[in-house]
Formats: structure tokens, C-alpha cells, sequence
């Protein structure tokens, strides 16, 4: 394997809060070397590749626990292929994919189906199992097979779990496996055409949409059954504030419990399905100004300590259909960062510190991968990225293109994405 040097950039890692400007060797897949570029020993070392980071920002491969890479069963929207090339130009490295599949990943089978095709991809793909058979919300999966062959999670993401007793005896038997549980939080009651937020913006379309209670009840009873059996509790892509704070007092409380927001929850609210159209629906749904503020500011206080993208590729066909007829989600892997950096470091809500945490370190704690940090002897997982770069969006390496931010400008560009000391990606416009 070819060995790197990466010059003169300015490392910003998370543990340690690490910011200074340093050479980075990489050798045999791991980093050999950090020194501090004033004072660098290792400089003139020959290196096989060498990469003048100045003006740049490396930083821990970016970590996504919630994605949608639609193998097996729905490949003509992605494959773990096109998914593993959006993530890397994406900035990252690591990806966890969810089981919501056709067949779906309740069997050590389907499990080892999907782990096998990621172990072909240069990025490290890993998967949840589902915590009940067939995502019908009736009988628990075998956690333990599951562990066994390579499960770093669970969840019927999607889907949400109603049966309150049989997610208590799963969230005892993943707390005894410590395995993190990561849960889809919409009640179906309280919703008539999901993927629009009930109030002005299902008003001007004249349909029913989700109330925002189809999220607070579940996260208030899951929460509660998290705190009682001291399950790692995930609550993904969480849209209100009324959840955010439970989630932050589950916190103040000793609770195990984690929250995901995803890049459209903090960027957009309902309004934009009146200009994007289907391309701005997906579940839960975007809420008013009020919510996403108040998701800003989980993720400045550290109660939401992830950002997940959600990557939900569909058809153009599909997202053609009309408003309620249309499938939710939009992808987000190439977008993530830039988002990130455009709507939360540059507007002053978080440091690129902060960022990074909330989409590296944090991400990689709670499902315990060998990611998020960046020290000598650690496998080379690193981001190189331009802060001060804008972009247009456009083009896609995923198969899909349904986005609200195409045509946007952005501000933070992925420059490289260097996984096992291999570069995996390199921004075309570098020479």
C-alpha cells in the first residue's frame, strides 16, 4: 500500500479538541506520524503520494448511522455501490445502513447478504438488523445471531414499533448485548398522509399530514421504557421541539438516550414543499421555524449528538407522483457537510469542532466503530475538506437526484476522503 503525507494542514479532532496546523504520515493503512508543522520532523520524508493540505481542514472520516443503500429488493433507486461512491465523495468513511429492505435484514442470511457486497466497496459499510421479523412489529428478531454476524445495531426503521410491552423485552435483551436500539418515532393515529407537517403548509394543500404528536408521544414512552432498562436509545431524525427536550432531560437524567438530526431538519421547514414540491416530503416531516431552531440548538448543547443524513434514494418517476402519492426521503450524503458547515459553523451556531463531533466522534461512540479520532496507530479514516470553498450543487454519484438543495451554493467543499490510508476520493478540480 502507498504511503501518504499530507502537509501543512490544519487537523481538527474532536477528542483531544485538537486544532493546530500539522504533517499527517499514513503508512500501511494507519497514521504513523502527526507533527506539528513549525516543528515537523517528518516533512522530508519521501512519501509515495503527498497531499499540500494548506488552506484546507483535515478531520475524522465523517460517520452516518442512518442510511438507505435499498439492497436488496429496490437497487434502481442505489446499490450498496453507488451508495459507498455518494458517501465517499460525501466525506465519508463510514456508513451504517438500515434493514428496511426487500427481503428485510431479519435473519442472519439477509445479514451476512449485505455485509459480504459492502466488503467489496473502499469505504466500511456496516448494518442494523431489525428488532421484529419481517418489520410487522410482532415477534423479536434473533439479537443474538445477529450480534454474532456482524449487527451493529437494531432497528424497523421506517416503520415504528407499537406494541409497547415487546419493545420493552427488546430494548432488555439489547441492553444485555449492548446494542443500540435506533427507533422511528411516528404514531400513525395522529397522521392522515404522512410527510407533510400538519398545519400551514397542509392547509395550502388542502391534506391532512402528520402532527407533530405522532412524534412527541412515542419519544416520551420510549424514552421512559430507554431510562427504566438502560438501553443506548436512538431517536432518529427528530423534527420538534417538544422531543428534543425530552430527550435533553432524558439526558440531565443519566439516560442512555441519543438523537440523530438530519441535515433537511435543520436547514429547511414546511414552507419549502410549497416551492421543492415531493422533493421536500419525507417522514418525519419538515416543521416550522420554531422546531428547527429548536434542533440547532440540540445540536449546539450536545442533546442531539448526531447528524445522520436519512439517504432515502427514489426514482425520479416516483418523486414525480403527486404530493400524497409520492415515497418520503431525499438523499443527503453529498450534501451533508457542506450543509453543515453552510447553515451551522457559518452562521455561528456550532465550531467546526462541534461539527465534526456531531458527525464523526458521536456517531462512532454509540456504535462502537473503530472511527471518529484521528491518532497515531489508528487506522487513516480522514476528511480533507476546503471551509472557505463554494459550490453549486448538481450532479449526484448517487443513482438518485432527489434533493431540494440542487442549484444551491454552499459553502465547505470535500476536497479528499482517505479511508484505510487509501484515497478514495479526490475532487475533480484537483490537479
Amino acid at each position: 500500500m502507498a504511503s501518504l503525507m499530507i502537509r501543512n494542514i490544519r487537523l481538527i479532532n474532536p477528542i483531544g479538541k485538537t486544532d493546530e496546523i500539522v504533517d499527517i504520515l499514513i503508512s500501511d493503512g494507519k497514521i504513523t506520524a502527526i507533527d506539528i508543522h513549525a516543528k515537523s520532523t517528518i516533512r522530508e520524508i519521501q512519501a509515495d503520494i503527498v497531499i499540500n493540505g494548506k488552506g484546507f481542514i483535515a478531520a475524522p472520516g465523517l460517520v452516518d448511522v442512518h442510511v438507505h443503500f435499498r439492497d436488496p429488493g429496490f437497487t434502481y433507486k442505489e446499490d450498496i455501490h453507488t451508495g459507498a461512491l455518494a458517501a465517499a465523495r460525501g466525506g465519508f468513511t463510514s456508513v451504517v445502513m438500515m434493514a428496511n429492505t426487500k427481503p428485510v435484514i431479519d435473519s442472519v442470511e439477509t445479514l451476512e447478504y449485505v455485509l459480504d457486497k459492502g466488503r467489496e466497496e473502499k469505504i466500511n459499510i456496516y448494518s442494523v438488523g431489525n428488532v421484529t421479523k419481517g418489520l410487522k412489529g410482532e415477534e423479536l428478531t434473533d439479537f443474538s445471531s445477529l450480534k454474532a454476524a456482524g449487527a451493529v445495531g437494531l432497528s424497523d426503521d421506517g416503520i415504528p414499533i407499537l406494541n409497547e410491552d415487546l419493545l420493552e423485552r427488546a430494548f432488555i435483551k439489547a441492553a444485555e448485548l449492548k446494542l443500540p436500539v435506533s427507533l422511528h418515532e411516528e404514531d400513525p393515529k395522529y397522521i392522515e398522509n404522512n410527510g407533510i407537517n400538519r398545519g400551514y403548509t397542509s392547509k395550502q394543500l388542502n391534506i391532512g399530514g402528520s402532527d407533530r404528536r405522532a412524534e412527541i408521544s412515542m419519544v416520551e414512552r420510549d424514552i421512559k421504557l430507554a431510562l427504566n432498562t438502560g438501553v443506548a436509545l436512538d431517536i432518529q431524525h427528530i423534527s420538534t421541539k417538544e422531543a428534543v427536550e425530552l430527550v435533553r432531560q432524558a439526558k440531565r437524567a443519566g439516560g442512555n438516550v441519543h438523537a440523530e438530526a438530519t441535515p433537511h431538519h435543520f436547514t429547511l421547514t414546511e414552507e419549502a414543499v410549497l416551492t421543492y414540491g415531493t422533493l421536500a416530503k419525507m417522514n418525519p416531516p419538515l416543521r416550522t421555524e420554531e422546531d428547527r431552531m429548536a434542533i440547532i440548538e440540540g445540536l449546539k448543547d450536545g442533546t442531539i449528538d448526531m447528524i445522520a443524513t436519512d439517504h432515502a434514494p427514489h426514482s425520479k418517476e416516483e418523486k414525480e407522483k403527486p404530493v400524497t402519492q409520492a415515497p418520503s426521503g431525499i438523499i443527503g450524503l453529498e450534501t451533508s457537510l457542506a450543509l453543515g458547515m453552510t447553515a451551522l459553523v457559518d452562521k455561528g451556531y456550532l465550531t467546526v469542532s462541534d461539527l465534526i463531533d456531531r458527525m464523526s466522534t458521536g456517531p462512532a461512540m454509540l456504535y462502537g466503530l473503530d472511527a471518529g479520532d484521528i491518532r497515531m496507530g489508528k487506522r487513516a479514516d480522514i476528511v480533507i475538506f476546503d471551509p472557505e470553498e463554494e459550490w453549486i450543487v448538481g450532479d449526484f454519484l448517487s443513482k438518485s437526484e432527489n434533493s431540494p438543495f440542487v442549484n444551491w451554493r454552499l459553502k465547505g467543499k470535500v476536497k479528499y476522503t482517505v479511508c484505510g490510508g487509501e484515497i478514495v476520493y479526490k475532487d475533480e478540480n484537483i490537479g
